[in-house]
């Protein structure tokens, strides 16, 4: 099949953790309204740059929600995939993210929307958090409340991002991942794809566009712009666009799920709901741990220095970036 960087790729992988649990011990301590004293407008500020985005270009949606996965999923959520280095080193240039991760710009206007009303305060970890939340809210008619506190991180390597879930693995494969974050499931099976579909997308998607030309499609053709239950119904009919996708079906204890979110969309938005608000909890910095970055591509000067990593200057950024 021709190779496409696609728009929701490994935003339904979280999906496989739905039905899973993080067990009460594994929960950070962060807090709905946490910046309802120290930054009243610090949600609604966010929330202005996400809709102003969505309205110009809908897929950014789903490209933040992804871009807040794949953050939670490599160093647990601390912004590290935010940050920029001009060496190529960082979490953002790696294979998984690079191309086709999206919405940085959209994270940038929120974060000087923020500053310039509370300086220093809000952190970009929690900004993404939000602004996943509101892309769901635009896209999918749910709204659910971001606990917050959580605080930066300054270290990101671009070789931590191959630790995300991949569209080839196999449900086993899918399983052991999400147990290395306290997400529990189980097991295995094959897959196959419609032909029909695999010429559909060799037709969208050409193999000879070359490296940087990148040819973008939606996973789910029939409603690219909604964020609803319509991957689960394909699923059956062999549209699943990866391997990965298929192994949902594939899978004696993944399949109920399947069958269940299809036929009811109301249930599938609940357990989504839930799982994002999970996911965000995953190994976040608190309390006096990590900072509040100044600018969300750069780490401040100080914690570059003291972290002991390469020192690159981010032209125009003020800050500078730890990124081996």
């Amino acid at each position: 099949m021709a190779s496409c960087s696609k728009w929701l790729a490994g935003l339904m992988l979280l999906a496989a953790a739905l039905a899973c649990s993080l067990p009460a011990a594994s929960r950070a301590q962060l807090q709905v309204g946490f910046y309802n004293t120290s930054c009243p407008t610090a949600e609604a500020l966010v929330r202005q740059a996400v809709v102003a985005a969505v309205a110009n270009n809908s897929g950014l949606a789903a490209g933040l929600i992804r871009l807040h996965f794949h953050d939670c999923f490599v160093r647990g959520c601390d912004a590290s995939v935010l940050i920029f280095s001009p060496n190529g080193t960082a979490e953002r240039d790696a294979a998984p993210n690079n191309p086709s991760l999206r919405g940085f710009e959209v994270i940038d206007a929120a974060k000087a929307a923020v500053e310039a009303a509370c300086p220093r305060t809000v952190s970009c970890a929690d900004i993404l958090a939000f602004a996943a939340r509101d892309s769901v809210n635009l896209t999918g008619n749910s709204f659910y409340q971001v606990p917050a506190g959580r605080r930066d991180g300054n270290v990101s390597i671009d070789t931590d991002a191959f630790t995300l879930p991949g569209p080839n693995l196999t449900a086993t494969q899918l399983v052991d991942g999400f147990k290395l974050r306290n997400l529990t499931c189980e097991e295995m099976a094959n897959g196959t794809i419609s032909p029909a579909y695999q010429a559909l997308l060799e037709a969208l998607c050409p193999p000879t566009t070359g490296q940087f030309t990148p040819i973008t499609t939606a996973i789910d053709v029939s409603t690219p712009a909604t964020l609803d239950n319509n991957y689960y119904k394909l699923l059956p009919l062999n549209l699943g666009l990866h391997f990965s996708d298929d192994q949902l079906i594939r899978n004696a204890t993944l399949l109920p799920f399947v069958d269940a979110f299809a036929a009811n969309e109301t249930l599938w938005k609940e357990k989504f709901v839930a799982a994002m608000i999970k996911m965000g909890n995953i190994d976040v910095l608190t309390g006096a741990r990590g900072e509040i970055r100044l600018n969300c591509s750069a780490v401040n000067p100080s914690s570059s220095s003291s972290a002991g990593m390469i020192e690159t200057i981010f032209p125009g950024a003020g800050g500078e970036v730890a990124a081996s």
